[in-house]
Parts: structure tokens; sequence; C-alpha cells
């Protein structure tokens, strides 16, 4: 095994740290299993997952080598990505704001759409994409060879618990939603805990000096 214990245990806790903070994925799934049901849902989660199969493509293939070449397109994705987040952030923290298990309502869309719009969600959500540009390499080790199949082990980690706890999520979205819906408070302490955690991981992304590591 060219993987050590050490590095599974370690892209498995950050798979889940990272898959537990709201962010696009988790809003977009459940506004869709909220407004269109668990079918709903699992067929969008089908296209997060092709999402993720995209970017771990992409890592295995050397991206991380083209932003250690071109350090500004590195800087500028992390820009974009704290952006994205601090709008996300003012969206749930401003007067009115919305929170994941409260959103409005979204029309009917069809079994191609939901699966589309999964996968491009999940390609444009910069916490995903700073994982595999930035967290995912430095869980490999060169000097135990095979680096793409390391980067194929590990990224196959992440993508089985991010599909994992989505899966959940979107199964249990309807009794979450119903449980808060019924406690006003409880729902504004979800709403400024999701703001705030955003708000948090956008200035940590913005203030980041690090490059992106090569596996």
């Amino acid at each position: 095994m060219t993987t050590t214990t050490g590095a599974v245990l370690g892209i498995t806790a950050v798979a889940l740290g990272l898959v537990l903070t709201p962010g696009p994925n988790m809003i977009y799934l459940v506004s869709r299993t909220l407004t269109q049901g668990r079918r709903a849902g699992l067929i969008s989660l089908t296209g997060v997952a092709a999402g993720f199969l995209v970017y771990l493509t992409a890592a295995t293939a050397g991206l991380v080598t083209i932003f250690t070449v071109v350090p500004a397109l590195y800087t500028a994705l992390k820009l974009a990505g704290a952006a994205y987040l601090l709008h996300l952030a003012w969206q749930a923290l401003r007067p009115g704001g919305a929170t994941v298990f409260d959103p409005r309502p979204l029309p009917p869309d069809t079994t191609q759409r939901l699966f589309t719009m999964g996968l491009v969600t999940n390609l444009l959500n910069p916490k995903i994409a700073i994982l595999y540009v930035s967290l995912l390499p430095q869980f490999v080790d060169p000097t135990r060879g095979h680096v793409a199949l390391q980067s194929l082990t590990l990224g196959s980690i992440q993508i089985l618990v991010a599909l994992t706890v989505n899966t959940l999520i979107v199964l249990s979205a309807g009794t979450i939603a119903t449980f808060l819906g019924t406690r006003p408070s409880w729902l504004k302490i979800q709403r400024w805990l999701m703001g705030t955690v955003l708000a948090a991981l956008a200035i940590k992304l913005a203030t980041d000096r690090s490059e992106a590591a090569v596996a």
C-alpha cells in the first residue's frame, strides 16, 4: 500500500470537516430536496459526484503543477473563492437572510437539469477547488512512489466521505427543516452559525499566503 494510514485518516478528517461546513453544495442540495423532494436531491447529488470525479481526474493529471508554475492563477482562484464565500455569508447574516434549511422555493427541474446543476455547483465550489489544488497534495508522499495512485486513493476516500454525508443530509433535510421551522430561535442560531463559519473560511482563504503544493 503506497498511502499511509496517517494520510488516510488526515484526508478523512479534512473531507468530513469540509462536508459538514455549510457551503454551495449543501445549500443547493438542501434547497432542491425541500422544494422538489428527495429524489430530486439524490439526482442532484449524482451531479455533485461527477464534479468530484472531474476534480480528482484533473488533480491526478497534474493540475497542481499548473498552479505552481503560474502562481497568479492559484491566487486568483483563492480570492475568487473567498469572495464567493463572503457572498454566501452575507446572504445568511443580512437582515432577513436565508438559512440552509429555510430556502427560497425553486421551480421544478428536469432530471437532466438536476444533474447538470449539481455538477456545475460543485465545479464552482471554492471549497472543493482548494481541497484538490492545495490540501489533498499535502497528504501525498512522493518518496513512497505511485503519486498518481496515492492521489486517486485519497481522492476516492474524500468522495466517499462527501457522498455519504450528503446522502444523509438529503434524506433528513425535510425532518431537520420541520424541526427548525417550529423553533424560530434555533433557525436563527443555525443561520448565524452558518454565516459566521462561511465568513471565517473566506477570511482564512483570502489571507492564506501558502502556495499550491506539488504532488
